[in-house]
C-alpha cells in the first residue's frame, strides 16, 4: 500500500484505493472513529474501525495522543465536513499515550498551560498552524532574497562587539566561574579566556553583513540573535531570529522601496500557500476578540490586516511631520496616550505608531529621518546634523515591525559619532576600515522574525510563535 500524508489524502479523489497513513490520534469516538493527524495540515482524516476485526487490547490502545499506522480503503466520506475517509483494514500502534496522564486532551487549553508543555503543544491545532505558517514564512524570505540577487551570509553568533550599543548581552566564556584568573587590577583577565578577549552572543549580524555587502553587493543574514534584557513582556524574547539584508550602493529611498516590496511579497506567499491554517487562526482570533471589552477589540480581522498591508502603498513620513501630527492629535491633547507627545525628539511608542497607521493615514507607514540622539551610531547623519537617515516600518495592530537606515559611509563622521558615544575605535577597527577602503553609500534593515510571525498568525504573545521560548528564568526544554 502507498504511504500518504493526511494532506495528500484529503486532496485525493477516492476510488477504493488502498492507502497507508501514519500520525497521532486526535480523538477516538464510539470505539469506531479515529480522527488522525500527522502535522501536514490543520485538518484530520477520519479512519473508520470495525472493532469486530480487531482484538480488545488493540482497541483499548487507541486514545488521544497515540501514534498509529493505519492501512485501508479510501472511500467517499458519509459524514459532513470531510470528503474522504479510510475504512481500516490494518492498524498498528507505534506508541500508546496514557489517557490518564497525557496532557493534550481534546479540549481548550490555556496558552499559559501549553507553554509549560512546549514539547507537546505543537500537537494542538493552534500551534501546529502557527508553526506551519512560521515554516512557510521562513521559506518565503529565503525565496525572495534568492530571486532578487542576494547572497545568504552566516554572521557569527559569538562576537566581541555590541552592534546596537545596548550593553545587554550574554557573555561567552570558558573561564572557571568560581576561580577566574585576575589581572593586576583585580578584574577578570579575559586575555586568558578562550578567545583572548571578552566575547558575547550577538545582538545583530548587521555590522558583519555590511562588510560582506561591500564585496558581494547584496547579502542577507537570517539567524538567531540574543538579548539579555530582563523583560517578561509579551513582546520580548532572550533568543530570537533576525532577518538583516545589507545592500551596497542603496540609499534610504532604495532601502524603503526594497522593504515594501519584500514584505508584500512574503505576505502574498503565505496567503497563497497557507489558506487552511490562516482560516483557522483567523477564527481563533475572532473567538478571542469576543471575550474582550468592545473598546479593546481589533477593528480588522486577521485576513483584513494582511490585505491592508498588501493592498496599500506604504506612506512615507518624516519623524518631524509625524511628531506634529501626534502632538496636535485629539488623543494627545486629551491625554489619552499613556506617553504624551510634547517635545521633539521623543522616542515614539507603539500607541503612537498605531495611531498613525490605523487612525490618521489608514495605511502602513514608513517613518524616516529620526532624531540622531535616539538612533544607533552607524546611521548616516543628515545635513541638519540633528537627524539621521533612519526608517521604521509601522503596521496595524503591532506598530514598528522593521527598523533600518542608510549607513554612515563617511569615515570622519563615523569616528566623531563613536567618540561622542565613547565607543573605542580599537573595538571596531575593521568596521572603520570599510570606510577607508572603497567606501560607498549603503543601506539595510532588520526584521524580527517572531514579530512577523506574530503579525501573520494573530498570536498575542511572542512566546507562542517560537518552538521553545527563552525568557528570563526560563530555559526549559
Amino acid at each position: 500500500m502507498q504511504l500518504f500524508s493526511v494532506k495528500e489524502l484529503l486532496s485525493t479523489t477516492p476510488n477504493s484505493q488502498e492507502v497507508t497513513v501514519r500520525g497521532w490520534v486526535k480523538t477516538f469516538r464510539s470505539n469506531r472513529f479515529i480522527a488522525l493527524n500527522d502535522g501536514s495540515t490543520i485538518n484530520n482524516v477520519q479512519c473508520v474501525v470495525d472493532f469486530e476485526n480487531f482484538d480488545e487490547n488493540t482497541i483499548k490502545s487507541i486514545s488521544t495522543g497515540a501514534a498509529v499506522e493505519v492501512s485501508g480503503t479510501l472511500v467517499e466520506s458519509q459524514g459532513r465536513g470531510q470528503s474522504v475517509e479510510i475504512q481500516v483494514n490494518e492498524l498498528k500502534i507505534h506508541g500508546m499515550a496514557d489517557p490518564e496522564t497525557y496532557p493534550i486532551q481534546p479540549k481548550k487549553h490555556s496558552l499559559e498551560f501549553l507553554r509549560e508543555k512546549a514539547h507537546l503543544r505543537v500537537r494542538t491545532n493552534t500551534f501546529s498552524a502557527v508553526m506551519r505558517v512560521r515554516s512557510a514564512l521562513a521559506f518565503a524570505i529565503h525565496s525572495y532574497f534568492q530571486q532578487n540577487g542576494f547572497y545568504y551570509m552566516h554572521a557569527p553568533i559569538i562576537t566581541g562587539s555590541d552592534a546596537e550599543g545596548a550593553g545587554e548581552m550574554f557573555r561567552v566564556t570558558a573561564l572557571d566561574a568560581k576561580n577566574p584568573p585576575l589581572n593586576d587590577e583585580g578584574d577578570v583577565d579575559y586575555k586568558k579566556d578562550f578567545f583572548g578577549k571578552e566575547t558575547n552572543l550577538t545582538v545583530s549580524g548587521q555590522l558583519e553583513a555590511e562588510a560582506y555587502a561591500m564585496g558581494l553587493g547584496k547579502v542577507y543574514t537570517f539567524g538567531p540573535t540574543f538579548r539579555a534584557e530582563n523583560s517578561n513582556t509579551s513582546r520580548h524574547l532572550a533568543e530570537f531570529w533576525m532577518i538583516e539584508p545589507e545592500m551596497a550602493f542603496y540609499d534610504l529611498d532604495a532601502n524603503m522601496d526594497l522593504v515594501e516590496d519584500f514584505i508584500k511579497w512574503v505576505l502574498r506567499y503565505v496567503l497563497e500557500n497557507c489558506p487552511d491554517d490562516l482560516t483557522f487562526l483567523e477564527q481563533r482570533l475572532l473567538d478571542e476578540e469576543k471575550t474582550k471589552p468592545q473598546a479593546e477589540r481589533s477593528e480588522m480581522s486577521l485576513s483584513e490586516k494582511l490585505r491592508f498591508v498588501i493592498d496599500n502603498n506604504f506612506k512615507r513620513v518624516t519623524y518631524t511631520e509625524a511628531f506634529e501630527i501626534l502632538r496636535n492629535s485629539k488623543p494627545n491633547k486629551k491625554r489619552k496616550f499613556e506617553y504624551s507627545i510634547d517635545e521633539w525628539g521623543a522616542d515614539l511608542q507603539s500607541e503612537h505608531e498605531r495611531f498613525l497607521v490605523e487612525k490618521h493615514f489608514k495605511c502602513p507607514v514608513i517613518l524616516f529621518d529620526y532624531p540622531a540622539k535616539i538612533k544607533a551610531f552607524y546611521m548616516r547623519l543628515n545635513e541638519d546634523e540633528e537627524t539621521v537617515r533612519a526608517m521604521d516600518v509601522l503596521f496595524p495592530g503591532i506598530g514598528e515591525i522593521v527598523g533600518g537606515s542608510q549607513r554612515e559611509e563617511r569615515l570622519e563622521v563615523l569616528q566623531q559619532k563613536m567618540a561622542a558615544l565613547d565607543i573605542p575605535e580599537e573595538e571596531l577597527w575593521w568596521y572603520l576600515e570599510l570606510r577607508r577602503f572603497g567606501t560607498a553609500v549603503h543601506s539595510g534593515f532588520g526584521l524580527g522574525f517572531e514579530r512577523l510571525v506574530q503579525f501573520v498568525t494573530g498570536m498575542g504573545n511572542i512566546r507562542d510563535v517560537i518552538p521553545f521560548p527563552r525568557t528570563p528564568q526560563n530555559a526549559e526544554f
